[in-house]
């Protein structure tokens, strides 16, 4: 039976037109060039509709799963496809190959039959010829179009991946506060990919250094979440609050093994660890929630935790994309939380170290009431190397000193722990406050010596001051330091006044560790009741003000008058220290004491020998005025011995000074700089037995050098008194 060659194009080109209008055209034209009728088999023309339906229904088949992209100029068939495509993500060469095989195949397969069934094969061929050529140019443009679709839609997708990246590297990670990166990433997810995100971390990354694994469960503490809905209703774990996963979990898999997984709770039913879990359960079911996304948190290779994605109100489900984007914004997270983790570790360790390095506890002294504080550093630089330190010293005399090392961290916590010890050694032997501090700089031209550093790489400024209660003098000497200031005491003990603060005016050596230029001591007089005010420069300076404008406040501050030390170190530390300062603040007050005549004898004696005994006499009396009789003859003997030294090796002026406080000490000094030293009498020797004695009777003994020549002292403990 004859075959309509016009009517079949016409098919073909109806069966076409709703995938490509061009397409039908220029099968309507060519119906109009051909022969009008072909004599042929009618189940040639079931055999043509068929090809042209397997066209047809094979891209169907691909697109069937496609989205409405409307938009793009294109036929919708090579939309659907292209769209198919992006969503694939794979390799579309091979995929278009394929295509373009199948509908080859086809349209052979379909002029082979016509060809080998026509009774009039001249006609049907040319016909048939052109058939072919159309709809291989058909399958090219339309895989043309389809390429530039799908570039099209990737380029979209790329694009809307590339700008929610950008907007997580902008904000998570502003903070080094693990709560708060993991709040960022919270956010970020909801306003970029999902309607609830919880973030949750194991326990042991926030203070480990590596977070074991258990083998049986993973324990997982809540440390953010964020929802489209008010309050967090979807949550079921409250922040700060573990919770536990059985291994072979969803969760527990994303964690341990590093790799993210997708769930539709809607489609493929409830995981194990919700159906088992009734609160999960409750929430899933209320909320409707249909579609989770789990994305592991890693750095560095160590596990930290895991970043959970939920849909309920948006209806689309998560996609490969989605996945995708969750990875690389939590993979983004996960590394400012490591980098959060490991400055906390290190900043506690650093803290840790500074705080064990410092004085605990000042030690309360008969010579100055004290109160200090100590504040870190609350910036991103770390803990840095500030310190202070009470030192009590002979002759009731007490050392303060303040200090700042240079660089933050660990390294700068020890240096400065290496430099408090090195200025309590110093300070035993009684030094000047510049010969202390030369001897300071030594150590630290040593230090930078052995460690083949630079000055500016281990360099510090100190102060170190002397208050001497008997003659209610205080000597100091700055390293670079900033100079301290005094406030006098209230006049006629009227402390509800204001005072004016005063700084001391003396010259400032160079910080130490540079070497060569000489360190100065200035000694001026402190009226009893008077406050010294020892700080480092991070509580003059800071943001937005200059230390002249940190003096003036401190100024300001230090004269009002306070019902304590304590009440004026939280009254300065509050109006000038912000919450988180960017440098460490040290701050050391002292309320001078004076003793008075009741507790200080001294006595004049000329360089003869015959009057030591008039010296031992005075010592005695003394201590019957002090109801010491108990310590008599052992203070005897002490002076007996100093104050013969003293003039047989010494020189004048030579004076015995008797001082009662928490101890009584007995010192005698002289014009020499020669120091005698202990050594042990042979059997036959006639000397040599005099130190030896003094340092038997007393707790502890030294020498100390003045500017007009040296002290030798010793100390006694007080008898209990009786009951």
């Amino acid at each position: 039976m004859g075959i309509d060659v016009a009517a079949l194009l016409r098919e073909v080109a109806l069966r076409l037109q709703p995938h490509s209008h061009e397409l039908a055209e220029r099968l309507v034209a060519l119906v109009s060039e051909a022969v009008p009728t072909v004599s042929a088999n009618e189940d040639l023309a079931d055999l043509a509709l068929l090809s042209v339906e397997q066209h047809v229904d094979t891209m169907l088949g691909m697109i069937e799963h496609g989205r409405d992209t409307a938009d793009v100029e294109a036929p919708p068939a090579a939309i659907e496809f292209a769209t198919r495509l992006a969503e694939y993500g794979g390799d579309i060469s091979e995929l278009l190959r394929s295509y373009r095989l199948g509908h080859v195949a086809a349209l052979g397969l379909f002029r082979e039959e016509v060809a080998r069934s026509t009774t009039e094969p001249e006609v049907p061929s040319a016909v048939l010829g052109s058939l072919v050529e159309l709809s291989f140019a058909y399958v090219d443009r339309t895989s043309g179009q389809a390429v530039a679709a799908y570039q099209e839609a990737r380029d979209r997708l790329l694009q809307k991946r590339l700008l929610a990246v950008n907007e997580a590297g902008r904000r998570i990670g502003t903070s080094l506060d693990i709560t708060r990166t993991a709040q960022e990433l919270a956010e970020v997810g909801v306003d970029n990919l999902a309607d609830f995100v919880a973030v949750d971390l194991l326990d042991a990354a926030l203070f480990a250094e590596e977070p074991p694994l258990d083998a049986d469960m993973v324990t997982l503490r809540r440390i953010a979440h964020h929802s489209v809905l008010e309050g967090c209703p979807e949550a079921v774990v409250p922040t700060g609050h573990t919770h536990s996963y059985p291994y072979g979990s969803g969760p527990a898999e994303a964690v341990t093994t590093g790799r993210p997984a997708r769930y539709r709770t809607a489609a493929d039913g409830l995981p194990s660890w919700i159906a088992d879990s009734a609160p999960h359960r409750r929430s899933v079911e209320a909320f409707g929630i249909h579609d989770v996304l789990m994305t592991p948190l890693w750095a560095r290779g160590v596990p930290l935790g895991i970043a959970q994605f939920f849909r309920h109100r948006d209806a689309t489900p998560f996609d490969g994309n989605d996945l995708l984007l969750a990875q690389e914004i939590a993979s983004r997270a996960a590394v400012h939380i490591d980098s959060a983790r490991r400055y906390t570790h290190q900043r506690t360790t650093a803290l840790a170290l500074q705080q064990n390095l410092l004085p605990s506890v000042v030690t309360a002294h008969s010579a100055v009431d004290t109160a200090v504080r100590y504040l870190p550093s609350g910036g991103r630089s770390g803990v840095g190397g500030d310190w202070y330190d009470v030192i009590p010293l002979s002759g009731a005399r007490v050392a303060l000193v303040v200090g700042d090392v240079v660089g933050r961290g660990l390294y700068a916590s020890a240096t400065m722990g290496r430099l408090r010890t090195a200025v309590r050694t110093l300070a035993d032997v009684d030094l000047m406050p510049d010969e202390l501090l030369t001897h300071l700089d030594d150590v630290v031209i040593r230090s930078q010596h052995e460690e083949g550093r630079l000055p500016d790489e281990i360099s510090a400024t100190c102060l170190y001051a002397v208050y001497d209660p008997v003659t209610r003098v205080c000597s100091l000497a700055s390293a670079g330091h900033v100079l301290p200031a005094w406030v006098p005491p209230a006049v006629n003990g009227d402390r509800a006044g204001s005072r004016e603060a005063r700084f001391v005016e003396a010259p400032t050596g160079p910080p130490l560790g540079f070497g060569g230029l000489p360190f100065e001591t200035v000694q001026f007089e402190v009226p009893e009741g008077s406050i010294l005010a020892l700080f480092t420069d991070g509580l003059i300076e800071g943001a937005g003000r200059d230390p002249a404008g940190g003096l003036a406040g401190l100024r300001e501050l230090l004269g009002r008058p306070g019902p304590s030390l304590d009440a004026v170190c939280d009254r300065i530390v509050e109006g000038m220290v912000p919450a988180r300062p960017a440098d460490d603040v040290a701050l050391l007050l002292a309320r001078t004491r004076a003793l008075d005549a009741g507790h200080v004898t001294t006595l004049e004696l000329p360089s003869d020998p015959s009057l030591i005994s008039r010296a031992r006499s005075f010592a005695t009396d003394r201590l019957a005025a002090w109801n010491l009789d108990e310590l008599a003859f052992s203070t005897e003997l002490i002076v007996s011995e100093l104050v013969t030294n003293a003039i047989r090796y010494g020189r004048q002026p030579v004076t015995l000074r008797l001082i009662l406080q928490s101890t009584l000490i007995c010192e005698v000094a002289d014009g020499a700089n020669t120091s005698p030293h202990l050594r042990r009498a042979r059997i036959f020797d006639e000397g040599g037995r005099g130190l030896f004695l003094v340092a038997q009777l007393s707790n502890s003994w030294g020498t100390r050098y003045t500017r007009e020549g040296k002290v030798i002292w010793a100390e006694q403990t007080l008898p209990r008194p009786s009951a």
